[in-house]
């Protein structure tokens, strides 16, 4: 023992916050859950704190510490639970924590290396995009790859990035999707989903997926698709918990697209099905 480390006999409750390294309104809360008990007051009405409570009080913080719940605490303060559980719990979220940072400075990493939000996306998009000189996509793209990697996870952006690399890369490509982007925009100025003209942006959309196609086989990126399944291992599919359904993403998301462009999509959609079947 070393009396000159011991606290006075008793104290208040800011020497005793103090002394313990926690502040004064920590020591209430710990009065309400029980977890400390009540001391003595003083003939001012206010409490006074002995030496059992200032141990406990240590206990208590470094417990804390240590990342025990403030219920486990009192439970085990009171023998009511199994330790051995207690700290099987703590070890479990502790390598959960330990997962997610291990994941947020990977993307602080990304972020530093990639110096733009695309950082803030997976690693499958950002790998795939980094042959990229910086500036060639779009703000527009990196939204779509945030879109898609939401709805269909990182596996779904990687495949996805394909299209935009063909368009950073092809002038042309990138100058007929603005077209038709305009035009499908239009679409929503109350023009009728019979309207001729859907179906003839609907051939024009088709046409144009199917040189994008063409584009991503010559550059070899549909190779590279093939890889993107080989890699998306444990580690990756962690981020599969920030995913939802299609059916909840159309449901959510803040669409507003008229029945007139919803009925090309559909009628894309359709053409490209047609095509590919009678390629095969």
């Amino acid at each position: 023992m070393y009396p000159f480390l011991t606290p006075p006999r008793q104290v208040k409750i800011g020497d005793a916050a103090a002394f313990a390294g926690t502040a004064a309104r920590a020591i209430r809360h710990y009065h309400q859950i029980g977890l400390l008990p009540e001391p003595e007051r003083g003939g001012d009405g206010r409490r006074r704190y002995g030496y059992e409570d200032m141990i406990r009080l240590l206990w208590v913080r470094k417990m804390a510490a240590a990342g025990i719940s403030l219920d486990d605490m009192r439970a085990a303060f009171d023998e009511a639970g199994d330790i051995e559980e207690i700290l099987s719990r703590l070890e479990e979220n502790l390598a959960v924590q330990e997962a997610d940072i291990k994941r947020q400075r990977a993307a602080v990493q990304r972020l530093r290396a990639v110096g733009s939000p695309l950082g803030l996306l997976s690693e499958l998009v950002t790998d795939r995009l980094s042959h990229l000189d910086p500036g060639a996509l779009r703000p527009s793209d990196v939204e779509a790859l945030l879109v898609t990697e939401r709805i269909f996870g990182p596996l779904g952006a990687a495949i996805q990035a394909s299209v935009f690399i063909a368009l950073a890369t092809h002038p042309g490509l990138r100058a007929e999707e603005d077209r038709l982007d305009a035009a499908e925009a239009a679409l929503d100025d109350g023009v009728e989903p019979d309207d001729p003209r859907v179906e003839e942006l609907a051939v024009r959309r088709c046409a144009q997926q199917m040189a994008l196609d063409q584009a991503i086989e010559a550059a070899g990126l549909d190779t590279a698709e093939e890889k993107l399944f080989e890699i998306y291992d444990a580690d990756l599919k962690g981020e599969e918990d920030s995913q939802m359904s299609a059916f909840e993403a159309v449901s959510r998301m803040p669409y507003d697209f008229s029945p007139a462009r919803m009925r090309c999509t559909e009628l894309t959609a359709q053409l490209l099905a047609d095509a590919h079947s009678e390629d095969h």
